[in-house]
């Protein structure tokens, strides 16, 4: 793609988005933040080469295709091929639970983490109720929406009633987009079944390790091929390492990364459950024993481990507000604006889509000298510039 100026400022793709600044790159491309010049509207632009020795954004946007409709799952605008460019047009989302995770000093509070098991579990159950298995479940690959396009409704973990909902920066921030979790990332999903037949794929050995390596189940790591079981038990290390910060396979030095993916395998085979899991509640235990308990092709009792954290969510005598430990920061926020609006004006907090982009500046700092931050309510340029630092639907990052 041209570089910043010129020719990438006037790059329209599907017809009526401008591409305006380059936000993030992979191994199949780059992503921009693009706008629908017919409304405004700030979407995500991933471009990749039509000439790429491995191409996956058609397979992607068809799979993203297949999901549409499911909760948490971003909605695709456009597919098609611009320039020489193969392009996919799709929602332009909040930070990852990666992204999050940082920004809280690496620690969750307990409520977070069963807000967020609830939440993970629903989106990787549905993806498998479409005979698909996602295979990379990792922090990087789960984002939070930023309160636009969410009138779906919600899950009800507690057994309230489902609320049907259409959302707006002026409805109680309770319920709202904002604490909605979306799935991305599906260029390494795998078809685990038939849709007509059901018949599932076979087993199989010898097969190379697909994913991140730090969440890899252990029978991803010994070469049996996948299937829903993996997902699952990728999702306990995934709980595991947002109460404990880090977890033990972490860090290990090797010469290759076969070697290193050697290391992590032995380490997480040798680490019983019970040491993994010490000093939190046995529910994280139980969970972890029972994706490792599962046969190639069964299916998970998806409904006993959403029950497992609900029933251990209510015992911490916890309220499901969709407050998240980073849903402090609007008071921060408040406060912020109070001092810079001066005495006597009434503080603003910062909502929707400015939320993010207030978060955006304090997560990457880096950011201020190149992107500007605009999140208060008064400003009628709702821009989502600043979030050039991967706060949109991609993955980018890749680490063992």
């Amino acid at each position: 793609m041209a570089s910043s100026s010129g020719s990438k400022a006037e790059f329209i793709v599907g017809g009526k988005y401008k591409l305006v600044r380059k936000i993030g790159s992979g191994s199949f491309g780059d992503i921009y933040l693009a706008i629908n010049i017919t409304n405004g509207e700030e979407v995500a632009v991933k471009l990749e080469s039509q000439k790429a020795r491995h191409p996956q954004l058609l397979y992607e946007s068809k799979l993203y295709k297949i999901l549409q409709g499911g909760v948490g799952i971003p909605h695709i605008r456009w597919y098609g091929q611009e320039k020489d460019y193969n392009v996919l047009v799709m929602d332009l989302l909040g930070p990852s639970l990666e992204d999050l995770f940082n920004f809280c000093s690496r620690r969750f509070t307990m409520k977070t983490v069963l807000m967020l098991a609830d939440q993970m579990i629903s989106r990787i159950e549905y993806v498998h109720t479409k005979n698909f298995i996602h295979r990379d479940i990792k922090p990087d690959n789960f984002l939070m929406g930023i309160g636009r396009h969410c009138n779906k409704c919600l899950e009800s973990p507690v057994g309230k009633r489902k609320r049907s909902m259409t959302v707006s920066t002026s409805q109680d921030p309770s319920f709202s987009g904002l604490n909605q979790l979306f799935l991305i990332d599906f260029g390494l999903a795998k078809k685990y079944r038939d849709n007509r037949t059901r018949q599932h794929i076979p087993y199989r050995e010898d097969k190379n390790l697909t994913g991140t390596a730090r969440y890899a189940s252990i029978n991803a790591h010994l070469g049996i091929e996948q299937s829903r079981r993996d997902d699952m038990e990728s999702l306990g290390y995934v709980l595991m390492y947002f109460n404990r910060t880090s977890l033990p396979w972490q860090g290990l030095k090797a010469a290759t990364k076969k070697q290193k993916y050697e290391k992590i395998s032995e380490k997480k085979m040798s680490t019983p459950v019970e040491v993994l899991c010490k000093g939190f509640p046995a529910e994280f235990a139980m969970y972890l024993n029972y994706c490792r308990g599962l046969r190639f092709e069964e299916a998970p009792d998806y409904m006993y481990l959403r029950q497992l954290f609900r029933i251990l969510f209510r015992t911490l005598n916890h309220q499901y507000d969709y407050t998240f430990d980073w849903t402090m920061l609007k008071q921060k926020a408040a406060q912020q604006a109070a001092s810079s609006s001066g005495q006597g004006q009434q503080a603003q907090t910062p909502t929707g889509v400015h939320w993010w982009a207030w978060l955006a500046e304090k997560l990457f700092p880096r950011c201020r000298s190149s992107c500007r931050i605009q999140w208060s309510s008064s400003n009628s340029h709702r821009t989502l510039s600043s979030l050039c630092c991967s706060l949109v639907a991609l993955e980018i990052k890749s680490q063992p």
